[in-house]
């Protein structure tokens, strides 16, 4: 595949409309592209919840908002890509109504998978790829994906680990009402236990048995959570110690990846704000089962300092509570 001269590239949209932790792992391939094209535009294609996660990538120059343009018709969101002067879309997530709009608009190089039929109508750069089957990481895949814009190579987990920390900060300071919860004498550990029905979770109760385990002259523990999941846990906060501090349903996405930011490690299965931890540069450490496509190969947290347990079936059961208390306990000792 010829390398594309960076002087004929202007503007290019990475379309992902997807979940936080699939932004969070497209963040490397942006800070790919700009270090390949410093003077290039790059702009995001995603939903509104998302837009903190895009807000906090300095190699991102704009957010466009999926959900002011989906009720619009193909040529009304082609006029806005022209207006735009987009010359390059990489269709990280398939959505033929976007893959319309830009072949109408006339957008030079659109490149999008062979897994979506319309593509081959839609794009002039298809690439063989299979996430699902694939036994890159997704945020390699995500790389993978701009080989026409002149990548010659997928870098290795690592090296990506070092786009996040030079990359990734939240984009607002955290609120005095918030950041005073955080303490200097104690590690600042956030549970993140539910996964908004993306991913396999860790039971409630052993968690609890967790957090019961953990020394609390050692650990300050939040639990954090959707509005949602706020509700999902009113019967389980009551169980656990009282020095436990309830922060579900009470941060925005910005203020939540702030906090994170300030915090000093967090546990969850894999989940958006895991991946947002790792991208921080905290303590991480995700939950994974051995399913392919679902399982740490494709979605393990990436950071300086994040690590992963895989199970060893669909489910997390086979993860013990006492395997996960010797690893987090580590981060203290």
């Amino acid at each position: 595949m010829p390398i594309v001269d960076n002087k004929k590239i202007t503007h290019i949209l990475i379309n992902r409309i997807d979940a936080m932790g699939d932004v969070v792992l497209n963040i490397p391939a942006c800070v790919y592209l700009k270090q390949l094209y410093p003077d290039v535009i790059i702009s995001f294609l995603g939903r509104s919840y998302t837009k903190p996660v895009v807000d906090a990538c300095k190699a991102i120059d704009h957010f466009i908002n999926y959900d002011e343009l989906k009720d619009l018709s193909k040529k009304e969101i082609a006029a806005i890509f022209k207006e735009k002067n987009i010359d390059a879309i990489v269709h990280e997530f398939s959505k033929r109504q976007i893959a319309e709009a830009a072949k109408k608009a006339g957008v030079k190089i659109r490149i999008g998978t062979t897994s979506r039929n319309y593509h081959f109508f839609t794009c002039n750069k298809l690439i063989r790829l299979s996430r699902g089957k694939s036994d890159l990481h997704e945020a390699q895949q995500n790389i993978y994906m701009c080989k026409p814009l002149g990548i010659t190579h997928v870098p290795t987990l690592g090296t990506i680990a070092g786009y996040f920390k030079e990359n990734f900060k939240p984009a607002i300071e955290l609120p005095a009402q918030f950041k005073d919860l955080l303490k200097n004498d104690k590690f600042n550990l956030i549970i993140h236990s539910k996964s908004n029905g993306n991913g396999r979770e860790w039971s409630a109760d052993n968690f609890t048995e967790l957090i019961k385990l953990l020394p609390e002259n050692k650990f300050r523990v939040f639990i954090t959570g959707s509005e949602k999941e706020h509700e999902l846990f009113k019967t389980w906060i009551p169980q656990l110690p009282k020095h436990v501090i309830d922060l579900s349903g009470k941060l925005s996405l910005a203020e939540l990846i702030a906090f994170i930011y300030d915090a000093d490690g967090l546990l969850a299965s894999g989940t958006g704000p895991l991946h947002v931890a790792a991208a921080c540069g905290i303590h991480t450490l995700g939950l994974f089962p051995i399913s392919r496509s679902i399982n740490a190969t494709r979605w393990a947290p990436i950071g300086k300092k994040a690590e992963h347990i895989e199970s060893d079936s669909d489910n997390l059961s086979s993860i013990t509570v006492d395997m996960v208390f010797d690893r987090i306990n580590e981060w203290v000792s």
